[in-house]
C-alpha cells in the first residue's frame, strides 16, 4: 500500500437516502451495496447554488476520462422550499445538463447522515465503501482527481476495483421550440430575442413569441466566434441592446460577454477569457485578457454595460468605448450588505434592470430587490438575508421573495420582479413603499419585458414566453413565510472553537511564497451574536464567543487556501486557491458542543467515526 493509502483515514460511507428517489438511471433505484467496486462521488448540490453549477462544470472533464470507474452522484440537497418539489428537481437535471444519477432529498436526510453544512460539497468514497475525502466549495477537482488515480491503482491491485458503464440513463429530449429560456430581449424590428439557455443557443422569435424567426448557434456547448450557423455558446442567459444596435449576451458558463450582430447574425467576444475568475486573478483591464466568473445578466446603465456577475457575488462594468472590464460593486463576500459599492455585499446577483436614475437588481440568494445609485452606492428595497424567503405582499420591510432572477422597470418608476420560485410576478413601487402580487401560476419565471400595456414573462420551466395585460390591481395572495429546511446546529453560549479543516492535497503543499496562504473572515446576524472573534486573519482556528443574550442566528464564514505543486524542481508549480463561504444557522443551548468544524478540504478527524 502506498503511503498516501496507509495515512488516509477511512470512515464507513452512510447509506444513500432521499425521498424523491434517483433520476437519471431509468428509475432504477441504488444503494451504496450496488455502487461497491466503483470510485463513488457524492456532489450535494441545490440547484439555487452558483458554486454548485460550478461544481457540475467542474466535474464533467473527470467523469469523462473515469467513466468506467467513477460515479458520481448529485445528492439534491434543497435550500428554498421551491427546490423540494420533485419535479422542479427533475427541471434543473435536465436545465444544467446533468449528466450523472441523481438522487432527490427533499428531507436532507443523507446531508444529515454526512454532517455537510455547506453547498457544494463533495465526498469520496472507495471501492469498499470508505469515505476517503470530503472537500466544500469549488475548485478542489484537481485534487480529487489526484485521489481517484491514487484509489484506481490500490484497488486495481486488490482486486477490489470494478470497471464497466455506470448507472447514468439518458431521459428522453422534450420537443419544445425552447428549453428552459433564461432572458428575454424586446428588439427594435418588434421581435423578441430569447436565451434559449438549455440548448446553447439565441433564438428570434416574431411579434407573437412563438414563431421562430431564426435560431443563432450550433446549440452545443462551445466558445466559437463567427457566423449564426458556427457560432456556439454555453447556457447564455442576459441580453442588452447596446447604442450601437448590436446585443451583449451574459455567456454564462463560458464567463464571457459576447457581441451579437443583429443584421448579420455574426457572434464575437468582447470579454472574458473562457475560464472562471478565482481568488488573485485581476478585477480590471483590457476586456478580453481579464476572466470572468458567471455573467448572469447585463443592462445598460450610465453608459457602461453593468454585469450581474452571480459567480463572484459582485456588479462589474464593461466599458464599450475603451474595452476595459473592472469591478463596481461587492466585495465577493456573500451576504445582504448595503453601502459604498466597494463595502456591499451581494448573494448571486441574477437580473438587472435599468433607469435613469437607478439600477434595480434582483439579488436571487437573499431573496431581494436592490439598487444602486448614480454615485455607486447600494440599497436594499425588500430582501433581508440569506434565509428569509416567502410570499408576503405589503409593506417592503417585512414583504417577502422567494429566489427572484429577473426584473422589469415598469413605466410608472415602480419595478415588476420575476419571482422565480413563487412562480409570481411581483410588483414594488418605491413611491408607496409596498409590494404586490400582479401574477401568480406561472412557472419559474426568470425574466420579463415590457410590450405596449402588456408585459411578456420568460416561463422558463414552461418553455415559452407568455404575455400578460399588466393588471390595475394586485393580485391578492395569502402571505407565506419561510426559513431554510437547515436544522440549525446547537452550540453552547459563551466560547466556541471554531475550526475550518484544510489538508493539502496529495502531492501539495500551501502555497507561503506571498505571505500567508489562508484567510479566515468571520461575521454574524444579527452582529450581536458576537462578542469576540469577528473579522479577517490567516489562521484556519479561531475562538469567538458567542453571547447566551442572543439565542439564535447565523454564523458567516469565509474561508480561502492556496495549495501548489510540492516538487522543488519545478520553478513553475501549477498552484490552486480553495474557497468556500458558509452561512452557519445556529442555536445557543447550554451544554451543546463548544467545537464547529467546517470541512474545506480533507477529513475532520475528530468527527470520524
Amino acid at each position: 500500500m502506498n503511503d498516501s493509502a496507509s495515512r488516509r483515514v477511512r470512515v464507513r460511507a452512510p447509506e444513500l437516502v432521499g425521498k424523491g428517489g434517483w433520476l437519471n438511471t431509468g428509475d432504477q433505484q441504488y444503494t451504496l451495496a450496488d455502487l461497491r467496486g466503483r470510485i463513488v462521488i457524492l456532489d450535494f448540490w441545490t440547484f439555487c447554488c452558483i458554486n454548485c453549477l460550478h461544481v457540475l462544470d467542474e466535474l464533467r472533464e473527470l467523469e469523462e476520462r473515469h467513466r468506467d470507474t467513477v460515479v458520481v452522484v448529485g445528492m439534491h440537497s434543497p435550500k428554498f422550499v421551491h427546490e423540494a418539489e420533485h419535479q422542479a428537481v427533475v427541471d434543473a437535471v435536465e436545465r444544467y445538463g446533468v449528466e450523472h444519477p441523481v438522487l432527490d432529498d427533499p428531507e436532507l436526510a443523507t446531508w444529515k447522515q454526512y454532517a455537510v453544512r455547506a453547498w457544494p460539497t463533495l465526498v469520496v468514497i472507495d471501492p469498499e465503501g470508505y469515505v476517503v475525502a470530503q472537500h466544500a466549495g469549488e475548485g478542489h477537482v484537481h485534487a480529487i482527481e489526484r485521489l481517484v488515480e491514487e484509489l484506481e491503482a490500490e484497488h486495481e491491485a486488490k482486486g477490489t476495483l470494478r470497471r464497466g458503464d455506470g448507472p447514468y440513463v439518458a431521459p428522453e429530449p422534450e420537443p419544445t421550440v425552447l428549453r428552459f429560456p433564461g432572458k428575454a430581449l424586446l428588439l427594435p424590428s418588434g421581435n423578441f430575442l430569447v436565451s434559449d439557455t438549455t440548448r446553447h443557443q439565441l433564438v428570434e422569435l416574431a411579434e407573437d413569441g412563438e414563431s421562430v424567426v431564426r435560431r443563432i448557434g450550433t446549440g452545443e456547448r462551445g466558445f466559437t466566434d463567427g457566423s449564426a450557423d458556427r457560432a456556439s455558446f454555453n447556457e447564455p442567459q442576459g441580453l442588452a441592446l447596446l447604442d450601437d444596435g448590436s446585443v451583449v449576451v451574459a455567456d454564462t458558463v463560458n464567463h464571457a460577454l459576447r457581441r451579437l450582430d443583429l443584421a448579420s447574425g455574426a457572434v464575437t467576444t468582447l470579454a472574458g477569457t473562457g475560464r472562471q475568475w478565482m481568488q488573485g486573478a485581476p478585477t480590471s483591464g483590457p476586456a478580453r485578457e481579464v476572466a470572468l466568473s458567471s455573467p448572469w445578466d447585463v443592462a445598460l446603465f450610465g453608459g457602461k454595460v453593468w454585469i450581474a456577475m452571480a459567480g463572484v457575488h459582485q456588479l462589474w462594468t464593461y466599458d464599450p468605448e475603451a474595452g476595459t472590464v473592472q469591478v463596481a460593486a461587492g466585495t465577493t463576500n456573500e451576504g445582504l450588505v448595503d453601502g459604498p459599492g466597494a463595502e456591499a455585499w451581494f448573494a448571486q446577483p441574477s437580473g438587472l434592470a435599468a433607469t435613469a436614475e437607478r439600477l434595480w437588481l434582483a439579488d436571487s440568494e437573499t431573496s431581494a430587490l436592490r439598487w444602486v445609485d448614480l454615485d455607486g452606492a447600494v440599497h436594499t428595497a425588500v430582501g433581508t438575508g440569506l434565509f428569509d424567503f416567502g410570499h408576503r405582499d405589503g409593506e417592503a420591510g417585512q414583504a417577502l421573495l422567494q429566489h427572484p432572477l429577473g426584473v422589469t422597470a415598469l413605466p410608472d418608476g415602480s419595478v415588476a420582479v420575476a419571482d422565480t420560485y413563487n412562480h409570481a410576478l411581483r410588483r414594488y413601487d418605491p413611491a408607496t413603499g409596498e409590494v404586490t402580487t400582479l401574477a401568480t401560476d406561472l412557472r419559474e419565471p426568470s425574466d420579463a419585458v415590457l410590450v405596449g400595456d402588456d408585459i411578456v414573462v420568460v416561463e422558463s420551466a414552461r418553455h415559452r414566453l407568455t404575455r400578460l395585460r399588466l393588471p390595475e390591481e394586485a393580485v391578492r395572495v395569502e402571505a407565506v413565510a419561510h426559513r431554510t429546511q437547515r436544522a440549525a446546529t446547537e452550540v453552547a453560549p459563551g466560547r466556541l472553537r471554531l475550526d475550518v479543516i484544510f489538508q493539502a492535497p496529495a502531492g501539495q503543499k500551501l502555497d507561503t511564497r506571498y505571505g500567508p496562504s489562508t484567510r479566515l473572515l468571520v461575521s454574524a446576524t444579527p452582529p450581536e451574536l458576537l462578542l469576540k472573534g469577528e473579522g479577517a486573519d490567516s489562521d484556519l482556528s479561531r475562538e469567538l464567543e458567542l453571547d447566551p443574550a442572543v439565542t439564535e442566528g447565523v454564523l458567516h464564514v469565509s474561508a480561502m487556501a492556496a495549495s501548489c505543486d510540492d516538487d522543488p524542481a519545478n520553478e513553475y508549480p501549477a498552484c490552486h486557491v480553495h474557497q468556500q463561504d458558509w452561512g452557519v444557522p445556529v442555536r445557543l443551548v447550554e451544554g451543546a458542543t463548544d467545537r464547529l468544524p467546517l470541512v474545506l478540504a480533507g477529513l475532520d478527524e475528530g468527527e470520524a467515526r
